[in-house]
Parts: C-alpha cells; sequence; structure tokens
C-alpha cells in the first residue's frame, strides 16, 4: 500500500495535493505551465496512477491539466517507436497506464482546463467529466506520425459517442467542441474556466462524505464493462500500432 507522503513529489510532471477528508488533486504539467507529453510522461504516468490507486487513504480524484491546455502537444523525446525493443516498452506502457487508472478504484473527476488533442481516453475512464468552454477533443498525433490509433483512445470513443461517431472522430481527426461532447455523452458539465476546480471541488466534497465502501464499489462496479473493451482490445491494436510505426520507419530510412 502506498502513503500519500512516498509518492506525493515523485513525479515532475504531477503537482498533487489533499485535503484531510481524501480528495486528491491531480493537476499534470511541465514545469507549471501545460503539459508536453513526451516519453518520459508516458512512462511516468504509469508509475502515478499505481501509486494513486495504492493508496486507501485516496476517497475521490480530482485529474486536470495546468494552464490553458488539458494535453495538447507532444514530442518524440524519450520514445522509440521503431526498434522491437522501443517498442515493447511503449506497448506494455500504454497497456498498464489504462488499467492503472481503472484500478484507482475511488470515484474519479475529470476537471478538462481546455484542448485536448491527444491521450482523451484517460478522460473517458473518469466518472464525472467537467469541461470548459474552450475545451475540445481531437486525437491529433496518430494520423500525423502516420501511425494507427491504437492506445485505447479508438475504443473509448465508440463506447462514449457511439460506434460510427466515434469511427468518424478518429479517421477525420475530428474536432469536437465541448458543446458537442455533452450532447453525445462525453461531457456532464460546461463549466467556466475559473470555477472548473471549484466544481470539481465540490462534487468531490460531497463524494467524500458518503460512506467509502459505497463509492469505491460504486465505481468499480461502473467500470467493470470498461475493464473487459480495454483488456480485449488495446493489446491488439497496440500491436498494430507498432507495425504501422515499423512502416513509418522504413520509409523514412529509404
Amino acid at each position: 500500500m502506498a502513503t500519500f507522503d512516498t509518492y506525493r513529489e515523485a513525479f515532475p510532471n504531477a503537482r498533487l495535493s489533499r485535503k484531510p477528508n481524501g480528495v486528491l488533486e491531480v493537476a499534470l504539467h511541465t514545469d507549471g505551465g501545460k503539459l508536453l507529453f513526451n516519453g518520459h510522461t508516458h512512462e511516468q504516468f504509469v508509475d502515478l496512477f499505481h501509486a494513486i490507486g495504492s493508496d486507501p487513504d485516496n476517497r475521490v480524484v480530482i485529474l486536470t491539466g495546468s494552464g490553458d491546455a488539458f494535453m495538447e502537444r507532444i514530442t518524440l523525446d524519450g520514445f522509440d517507436f521503431f526498434t522491437p525493443r522501443g517498442y515493447d516498452k511503449i506497448y506494455r506502457e500504454g497497456k498498464k497506464v489504462l488499467m492503472n487508472l481503472l484500478d484507482i478504484e475511488v470515484p474519479l473527476i475529470a476537471a478538462v482546463n481546455g484542448p485536448v488533442r491527444l491521450h482523451s481516453e484517460y478522460i473517458l475512464l473518469a466518472d464525472i467529466v467537467l469541461a470548459t468552454p474552450s475545451t475540445l477533443f481531437q486525437d491529433k498525433p496518430h494520423f500525423e506520425f502516420g501511425i494507427v490509433s491504437g492506445d485505447g483512445v479508438h475504443l473509448l470513443w465508440q463506447e462514449a459517442i457511439g460506434t460510427i461517431r466515434g469511427r468518424y472522430f478518429i479517421l477525420t481527426r475530428q474536432e469536437l467542441d465541448a458543446e458537442t461532447a455533452k450532447a453525445w455523452g462525453a461531457v456532464n458539465e460546461i463549466v467556466p474556466t475559473d470555477k472548473l476546480l471549484g466544481r470539481a471541488r465540490e462534487i468531490g466534497e460531497g463524494l467524500a462524505a458518503l460512506p467509502p465502501l459505497a463509492t469505491s464499489y460504486t465505481r468499480i462496479a461502473m467500470t467493470q464493462k470498461l475493464r473487459r473493451i480495454i483488456d480485449e482490445g488495446v493489446g491488439y491494436s497496440l500491436a498494430l500500432e507498432g507495425i504501422s510505426a515499423a512502416d513509418v520507419a522504413r520509409a523514412h530510412a529509404k
């Protein structure tokens, strides 16, 4: 079992704070500003979500970003898509990070503070999704790099908004604004930016006041289908992503 003091300062791209009632806030960031996602954060978030899920004193988790975006920029720093050993690391981390999110067995609130152009599947594993008017969703980098959208985003958007809409979202790199995402069932509330964390905290306080087994077991019960979807689909689709990455590498080598 993890304790908060053992991991609160352990993750350079996650600012953690927790109230005495067990409401944990996790703000993803780079140098205090909006997150720049790369191979190092890809590895780091596996351990971050594992530590959070292993701490029995967490009662509610609020996941948010920093600055004016939740997650919209990515670099290839720290990634090796183009060798078998390098992609094996991505493959293992890609499977584990989603299961570690599901293994956070307390209510998870996503407070989406702006655009999410990559890894929006993290948000779709939350129980409650709050957005701002500036929030938009897109799966941008996969096709830009010439690789398969195989990290779970393709599965969870189909689950959230329907198969036809979900496949269109992936294939066209659709920008899905907050109002449309709410109308289609992927967002619960749209909140002014300056009230976003306040609203997330209000909901979190209400949940933390309930009996802990009731809220924890409800999260577990409601995410069993998502666990099956991830377990059955992500390993295969990440392997397809690896094949497409190898094809990109071969093309660049010519």
